[in-house]
C-alpha cells in the first residue's frame, strides 16, 4: 500500500473519531467510544473488524496471549482506543508492539479523554 492511500485511510478514521468526540465529549468509558467509533466508521462505508485476536509467535509457536486489536481498518490500519487522563509511553509502546506482531504498516492511538481530540491522537508507523 502506498503512503497516499495510508494517509487517506488514516484521515477517514480521524474524521470519524472527531465526529464521535464532538457528539459524545470526554468522560465516557473506552468501550463506549470503541462502539461509537466502530458504528461511525461502518456508517461511512469503512471496512473494519473489532477486537481482532493478535497471537504472539514465540520460538515458532503461535500463542494466544490475550492481545486484541481494538479496530483493524481495511485490514491495514491498527486503531487503539483509550479513555485516559494522559497518553503515556506505554500506550505508544502497545501500539508499536501490535504493529510489529501483526505486520501492519501503521496505527492510530486515539485518546477520547481530552478536551480537544486533536491533542489525543498519535499516528505510529511500523519500523520493522
Amino acid at each position: 500500500m502506498d503512503l497516499a492511500e495510508l494517509n487517506r485511510r488514516t484521515g477517514e478514521v480521524i474524521a470519524a473519531a472527531m465526529a464521535v468526540h464532538s457528539a459524545m465529549g470526554p468522560g465516557l468509558l473506552e468501550s463506549a467510544y470503541l462502539a461509537c467509533l466502530g458504528y461511525e466508521l461502518r456508517s461511512r462505508g469503512v471496512q473494519l473488524r473489532a477486537q481482532v485476536p493478535l497471537p504472539v509467535i514465540y520460538r515458532g509457536i503461535r500463542l494466544d496471549a490475550g492481545y486484541r486489536i481494538d479496530l483493524l481498518v481495511d485490514d491495514v490500519l491498527v486503531v487503539e482506543v483509550k479513555a485516559v487522563a494522559k497518553i503515556l509511553p506505554i500506550h505508544e509502546a502497545q501500539v508499536l508492539s501490535y504493529l510489529k506482531l501483526s505486520g501492519r504498516p501503521a496505527g492510530l492511538l486515539i485518546n477520547f479523554h481530552v478536551l480537544h481530540l486533536r491533542n489525543g491522537i498519535r499516528r505510529l508507523l511500523n519500523g520493522s
